[in-house]
């Protein structure tokens, strides 16, 4: 059973940094297309980075290349995400998701953790 566990976020001040960590089980992360998605308020959710199994690339939204990070342990089955520079823009429920098929990392995926909310505030 797929089971993606997430750790991190929180509350941060504007130009802070916050570091995210998903936990996988049930799988092998290096052999999934996995990334993050968020949801600002009143927004739909968006797909912002990933790693794909299409072509074992590293993708990215051009609006978050730069600042934030997506990383993986393998040793760990782990996900992470280095959130840097965050601004008032930021705030958002992000959430980690995967799909054991190799796809977009803008489509729809089949598995996703509970989320948690990021907050950027002084």
């Amino acid at each position: 059973q797929v089971q993606l566990v997430e750790s991190g976020g929180g509350l941060v001040q504007p130009g802070g940094s916050l570091r995210r960590s998903c936990a996988a089980s049930g799988f092998t992360l290096a052999h999934y297309t996995i990334g993050w998605f968020r949801q600002a308020p009143g927004k739909e959710r968006e797909g912002f980075a990933c790693f794909t199994t299409i072509d074992g690339g590293t993708y990215y939204l051009p609006s978050v290349e730069g600042r934030f990070t997506i990383s993986r342990d393998n040793a760990k089955n782990t996900l992470l995400l280095q959130l840097d520079s965050l601004t008032p823009e930021h705030p958002a429920v992000y959430y980690c998701v995967t799909d054991p098929l190799p796809m977009s990392c803008w489509g729809r995926f089949d598995s996703c953790g509970q989320g948690t909310q990021v907050t950027v505030s002084s």
